[in-house]
């Protein structure tokens, strides 16, 4: 029984130090990079892109399209009148009753003459009218298949194709069209170097940002156990008779200063913390732990080379989108000339249809293949094209000197956080100078009031300026790492 309940104990004691999380510097730089919302939406942008760019590359492949299609129409289409097509259906009949008549007439005339006798010109007319009949009769059946082949029954129409196009000369356009696309993916990787620049940025401010206050929350704590130490030993000095009730309230209120300033520094502390977790992606109220927060000096000798360090060229995302942009807007210069420059293409297919008319009028699917050559030649177009070229080249124009302004505002920038990083780094060298007197001044003060030389007054002087001295301690480090990061990001190359 008691070894479960020692177990029980034992993990109790282990689960907050399993909970409490400690995170480096580079931890949080790739949480936020990593859990940053806007840099997720830039890096779907930099996907869009490069979809974009390979669908502009296809348009220097040929285009294959098909088409089919049915109509129904009320009536056909016809190419022969109705009075033609009537004296087709009876050609045997009009040609063989004018020449029965003659001959009729004929044997009548040679009846009256006596040349023949009735008879024989009855008989001859029965056999005449046999042979008519016969020449009547295969005359309307070719007259009617002479109509029937001019007939298109075009009421039902069935039709399709499949048919090549090859662009040959666009003017340009395909090429301008090209490069604006891969300008626009380095454009959008430039924003994803900003974003990611900017999210650094903050993390760095809330990461030093942290263990500043929290160095302020461990130095709260050592004033009040000096403060604290000094008044349990004016209140036994009172005791004895040789300090006043004064001095000891003068105690007092310190000491009530340093729980106030202790109760400050905790709420800053989980505040700071707070924060920091929201930038890195996690719950806000997690148990984190810095692994800086115990370090008694965070500036290293690295720290102390920055300024002189990072003299080379400036690459700023900024300048570098701007410089994409310049690009773009020629390009699209070249995308408007080409809009009135002569463009050729070549295209090729094959047509279907039904009917088809490639062997008469059929009921049956036939096709072509064709070949051919499209030439488009802007002839006149009142100046259009050079009106919306001088527009584009003005924008290329105001992208030049935007570009000329922003490199000027960096130039400048680059050389203010240079100030500043050397400004810091003489604040530090000062603070560390004056940490050095304090904590001599705050033995000599120890050592005279307890050879009873020295008043409590002159003790807690010397607690507060040696407290002071160690904030002024602090900020100079955390402004120093901040002045670092800020001249990192103004020079680019904070990565």
């Amino acid at each position: 029984m008691r070894k479960y309940l020692f177990s029980l104990a034992f993990v109790a004691v282990l689960l907050p130090v399993k909970a409490q999380q400690v995170l480096t510097l580079e931890d949080c730089r790739q949480m936020a990079l990593a859990n940053n919302k806007q840099l997720t939406i830039s890096r779907v942008k930099q996907e869009a892109a490069a979809d974009t760019r390979r669908a502009v590359r296809t348009k220097f492949l040929p285009k294959v399209d098909a088409l089919a299609g049915y109509e129904w129409t009320s009536r056909e289409i016809s190419l022969l009148n109705n009075k033609q097509k009537d004296n087709l259906s009876n050609l045997g009949t009009n040609a063989v009753q004018p020449a029965a008549t003659k001959i009729n007439e004929v044997m009548t005339q040679l009846v009256q003459q006596g040349a023949i006798s009735p008879e024989t010109a009855q008989a001859f007319g029965a056999r005449i009218g046999e042979i008519g009949s016969l020449i009547q009769e295969a005359g309307n059946s070719f007259g009617q298949s002479i109509r029937d082949a001019f007939r298109s029954d075009t009421r039902n129409m069935f039709a399709g194709s499949i048919f090549v196009r090859q662009p040959l000369y666009m003017g340009g356009a395909i090429t301008a069209a090209n490069r604006m696309a891969d300008l626009n993916e380095q454009l959008v990787s430039s924003q994803i170097d900003l974003s990611q620049q900017t999210i650094l940025y903050d993390i760095e401010q809330a990461y030093w940002l942290v263990v500043s206050v929290q160095q302020k929350n461990r130095l709260a704590h050592s004033y009040y156990d000096l403060v604290k130490k000094l008044d349990d030993d004016v209140h036994k000095m009172i005791k004895e008779g040789v300090a006043t009730r004064a001095d000891g309230l003068k105690v007092d209120v310190k000491v009530n200063e340093a729980e106030m300033n202790i109760t400050q520094a905790e709420d800053g502390v989980v505040l700071a913390k707070m924060l920091l977790c929201q930038l890195c992606g996690l719950p806000m109220d997690s148990d984190i732990t810095l692994a800086d927060e115990d370090k008694t000096d965070i500036v290293t000798l690295d720290d102390q080379g920055v300024a002189s360090a990072t003299t080379e060229g400036i690459d700023r995302p900024e300048l570098n989108m701007l410089s994409r942009a310049i690009d773009i807007s020629r390009e699209s210069t070249k995308l408007l000339q080409a809009e009135y420059r002569p463009q050729v293409a070549l295209n090729a297919g094959f047509l279907i249809s039904n009917p088809s008319l490639y062997n008469g009028f059929e009921k049956k699917f036939k096709g072509i293949f064709n070949v051919g050559v499209i030439a488009r030649i802007p002839l006149w177009t009142w100046h259009e094209g050079r009106y919306k070229v001088n527009a584009s080249k003005a924008a290329t124009t105001i992208a030049q000197l935007e570009y000329e302004e922003l490199s000027e505002k960096i130039d400048l920038q680059v050389s203010q956080c240079r100030f500043k990083v050397k400004e810091a780094q003489k604040k530090h060298a000062m603070t560390l100078k004056n940490i050095a007197s304090a904590e001599e001044n705050l033995r000599c003060a120890n050592l005279g009031f307890s050879e009873g030389v020295i008043s409590s007054t002159d003790v807690m002087a010397a607690q507060t300026a040696w407290q002071q001295a160690l904030e002024q301690k602090i900020e100079a480090e955390t402004q120093l790492k901040l002045s670092q990061v800020a001249l990192k990001k103004a020079l680019g190359k904070l990565y």
